[in-house]
């Protein structure tokens, strides 16, 4: 075939700057877009072999409608998580590959960074030092030594949080529907239930996927389950919280703090500047007003090493499919559930 043609929704800077880099090794023609991919914009890639998105991207049954319409081939997400995509609708009428790893370590050192600033108010005592205000009333936190911290989800994410905070002297606890014993016995690491989880720990770290069994898992039920001033950390996905129930333990004081890098409605704001406007997300505009809620711009995944290894990983699921009939990394629905039998050309259908 001629030059792969690849359409790129969301296109920021540092985007472009490290798959131009990568892309030197492949030679595609990549056109680059900086709005969000949805109804509205998929226009923009009709001519083009694959789109490649990312996760405020919409990628509903209209979308893929079209884009098969306009003879696109391959969705390439240059993320991890996929719920953004429609994997039902796309089965059958084209393909979709995910980066699976990219770093784990810059995922969970961004958590533990989250813990370290809540607990020992760095973000504050930065601002006031900024404005010769020396006194450190206020700033009180706690050792992390011998305290306990609840890890949901142990992919490979949940496993370096959990050996970082081991290398702290905390004790860890961990959650997960498919346990790694081995590991856990390696790392002095404690495989329990999410109850037992809820009850013991002082700092709970979300690091799962988000599936249908678990959207908002972080709830009054379990808010209430908690110890009294727990910290909550998450970096995995918005929807793991109900966000209005943590705003509720947040007021009660019943949640001591909170350290979000992902937001449920963040879409419409994270990765783009409002600096001059009014944010009209009331329940976003809530979180902010909370002195003891740190929130970062879903930047946890935000290191060099990380977006060349996107880089790398989906240029190549890109080239393998177009030029070799292979799919290393593919997603479909019918692998979700399990029913997935794969044909020897690695493809699902």
């Amino acid at each position: 075939m001629g030059t792969i043609k690849v359409a790129f929704y969301d296109a920021k800077p540092y985007d472009q700057k490290s798959f131009n880099k990568v892309n030197e090794r492949y030679g595609f023609d990549i056109h680059y877009f900086p709005t969000h991919l949805n109804e509205e914009s998929v226009a923009l890639a009709a001519g083009f072999d694959t789109v490649c998105v990312f996760v405020n991207d919409t990628v509903n049954a209209k979308v893929i409608d079209k884009l098969k319409e306009n003879g696109t081939k391959l969705i390439a997400l240059r993320s991890a998580g996929y719920n953004n995509i429609d994997l039902h609708h796309t089965y059958g009428k084209m393909h979709v590959v995910r980066v699976p790893a990219y770093s784990p370590h810059a995922v969970a050192e961004h958590a533990v960074a989250l813990m370290l600033s809540l607990n020992r108010k760095t973000h504050k005592a930065y601002f006031r030092t900024r404005d010769n205000n020396f006194a450190i009333n206020g700033l009180l936190g706690f050792d992390m030594h011998e305290k306990t911290a609840g890890i949901i989800g142990t992919g490979k994410i949940g496993k370096v949080a959990a050996q970082i905070l081991r290398g702290f002297g905390m004790n860890v606890l961990a959650f997960d529907v498919y346990p790694d014993k081995q590991f856990a016995s390696e790392n002095q690491v404690e495989y329990t239930d999410l109850d037992d989880l809820y009850k013991r720990s002082d700092i709970i770290s979300l690091h799962c996927p988000l599936t249908p069994e678990n959207v908002y898992m972080i709830n009054d039920d379990s808010i209430r389950k908690m110890k009294d001033n727990v910290m909550i950390i998450n970096t995995g996905r918005g929807k793991l919280i109900n966000t209005q129930d943590l705003i509720k333990g947040l007021k009660s004081k019943k949640i001591g703090s909170a350290g979000l890098d992902v937001y449920e409605e963040e879409s419409e704001y994270f990765f783009e500047d409002f600096s001059g406007e009014a944010i009209s997300d009331d329940v976003l505009a809530r979180l902010l007003t909370f002195p003891n809620v740190l929130i970062t711009s879903h930047q946890a995944f935000f290191t060099k090493e990380a977006l060349e290894s996107i880089a790398v990983t989906t240029l190549n699921n890109i080239r393998r499919y177009h030029q070799e009939h292979q799919l290393p990394n593919e997603i479909c629905y019918q692998c979700n559930e399990g029913k997935c039998t794969r044909k020897e050309s690695g493809r699902c259908f």
